[in-house]
């Protein structure tokens, strides 16, 4: 049978409220939401999954993963989710509890076999704080996952990025101990991509010899202060998403990332006439 190519949608940093709450008093999170889940919904081709890694609610609280579950009963494409630092493993549980984690309590990992893909869902929240972690028992279910399959590619999602991006105020809280994730990956050559969140826009590495790369934020963007100029702050900047495009190929085949902004923009225009020639 011949693969297909394989499109995972990655959206990040929801930070819903309750209804008619403003994040910050400023941005509407549950609107912005609904206008990336609009984009995700008529993308083409059709989207084969969609992976919101982390940050989901704001506070937490009961009311605003109620909202959430509502505005997220208009996504036409399965979904599956981490929590951020923003998010409760408790409160997740309940609200989505047709997901199921790699244990009954403790952190929700998940593992999704997707088509020729392993998916690979870290959870780096570390309950009370701002700063990710992954502990022993993440490590090694980690660890055990990647021992098992080893033809097939796999990619890795987590809230927590485990390198630093520049702005300081966020670097402070990335995932503490990176070097334990690195010498996992470093071990099994199958991991071909990690998708971070927490930042709010879109950067790119390289982590343990692999591509590692933020997701944008369908709302607000975190202020790329590279200076220290300026207090923790955030901007209203295009929102976006990433595309992770998988194409089969030899070894573990190719992944390609697209940025993909949210919103209704010209095009698409033709570059050619109709006799073929390029237009003037």
């Amino acid at each position: 049978m011949t693969k297909s190519p394989v499109h995972i949608a990655q959206i990040s940093d929801l930070h819903i409220k309750t209804p008619g709450r403003l994040a910050y008093r400023r941005v509407d999170t549950a609107l912005a939401l609904s206008r990336c889940i609009a984009e995700l919904n008529r993308f083409e081709p059709k989207l084969d999954l969609v992976v919101i890694s982390g940050d989901l609610a704001d506070t937490p609280s009961s009311a605003e993963y109620e909202h959430l579950t509502d505005l997220l009963g208009e996504l036409r494409t399965p979904f599956v989710a981490i929590p951020g630092n923003h998010d409760s493993r408790e409160l997740m549980r309940i609200a989505l509890p047709g997901h199921p984690y790699a244990g009954p309590s403790g952190p929700l990992n998940r593992h999704v076999q997707l088509a020729e893909l392993d998916l690979i869902l870290l959870d780096s929240s570390v309950p009370g704080h701002p700063h990710g972690e992954l502990d022993p028992q993440s490590l090694d279910w980690l660890d055990a996952i990647l021992s098992t399959g080893a033809g097939r590619p796999a990619l890795l999602f987590l809230h927590h990025p485990p390198f630093a991006a520049g702005i300081w105020h966020m670097d402070r809280q990335n995932l503490r101990n990176a070097d334990d994730l690195a010498a996992i990956v470093a071990r099994h050559p199958r991991v071909q991509l990690i998708g971070c969140g927490h930042v709010h826009r879109a950067a790119l590495t390289r982590f343990a010899g692999i591509p590692c790369t933020i997701c944008p934020a369908p709302n607000h963007a975190v202020d790329l202060d590279l200076a220290m100029l300026r207090p923790p702050s955030f901007r209203i900047e295009p929102p976006a998403f990433h595309l992770h495009a998988w194409f089969p190929g030899p070894g573990f085949g190719t992944v390609v990332t697209h940025q993909i902004p949210i919103g209704d923009f010209e095009g698409p225009h033709p570059f050619f006439n109709e006799d073929g020639t390029l237009i003037d």
